[in-house]
């Protein structure tokens, strides 16, 4: 995993890695194509990980936001292999960020709405605030998740509130398993090497640099070549070769959670379309 960090005193250990200022990403994408500027406006910082206010294409102004992030981020620990949490009180905090980067409030969370780190690896924190109240108080509007599986090729920004850094690279393809350790995700999303995430960007949101829209949430790398260990994933194929590229990041998609999400912005498993793993 892009490993959480326990304290921002950890962020000492990084600074050689170059951690960029917080300006809109702008410059020239992978394909050569001008990008659609993509800011920090939206993203959130946890304690240790990255995240983001994020809503469904059906979500209402008065609906109760949604923080996207990493299963693996959330203050009860690492989900087990086949372990979810759904709808279990939370009192967390985050520090909600504008296009700058910079902290403009903090929002509380009311209950992890949904959290596992099996298939995929995503939480989704229910927030006491709405959107409406959000964007009142701050001028902020939520990511929008998009419904649409996405396409190798796409350029896309991984946008880090924790490090007020973005990483700008394209979708590589994708990982028909994706095996660390005790857990494994399907269908992944492969970064070219030009995104190289690190400890604390663990739940960043990607985003879409054409649309805006968020397709996946950065979660994991192999950071040194080892075969399907902690912090070292390998792809599987669908005849069970392992393929094991150092110094390469991945995603999990967020498509699938939209179909989850219902009337009111409560998730939803049961609902036509909704894949997520359940309790």
């Amino acid at each position: 995993m892009n490993k959480p960090l326990v304290g921002a005193l950890l962020s000492v250990l990084f600074l050689g890695a170059g951690v960029a200022p917080a300006t809109a990403a702008t410059d020239t994408d992978t394909a050569g194509v001008r990008a659609k500027a993509v800011t920090f406006a939206g993203t959130v910082a946890l304690s240790n990980c990255s995240g983001s206010v994020v809503r469904a294409p059906s979500s209402q102004p008065g609906d109760p936001a949604l923080v996207l992030s990493n299963g693996h981020c959330l203050e009860t620990g690492f989900p087990g292999p086949g372990e979810v949490l759904l709808n279990k009180a939370s009192t967390r905090s985050f520090t909600l960020l504008n296009a700058a980067g910079s902290g403009v409030g903090t929002l509380k969370a009311s209950k992890i709405a949904y959290g596992t780190m099996t298939d995929t690896d995503v939480s989704l924190y229910q927030l006491t605030r709405t959107y409406a109240q959000i964007e009142s108080s701050y001028g902020i509007k939520a990511l929008e998740l998009d419904a649409a599986h996405p396409v190798k090729g796409t350029a896309i920004t991984v946008a880090s509130g924790y490090w007020k850094r973005t990483y700008s690279c394209a979708v590589d393809g994708f990982a028909y398993r994706l095996k660390e350790g005790a857990w494994t995700w399907k269908d992944s999303v492969r970064y070219t090497s030009a995104c190289q995430t690190i400890g604390g960007t663990s739940g960043s949101p990607v985003i879409d640099n054409a649309t805006g829209k968020v397709v996946a949430v950065n979660n994991t790398g192999n950071e040194d070549g080892q075969r399907c260990t902690d912090n070292n994933p390998c792809e599987v194929d669908e005849s069970g070769t392992v393929t094991v590229r150092k110094g390469i990041n991945y995603a999990q998609q967020t498509y699938g959670i939209v179909p989850c999400i219902g009337t009111g912005n409560q998730i939803d498993l049961n609902q036509t379309g909704c894949a997520l793993p359940k309790p």
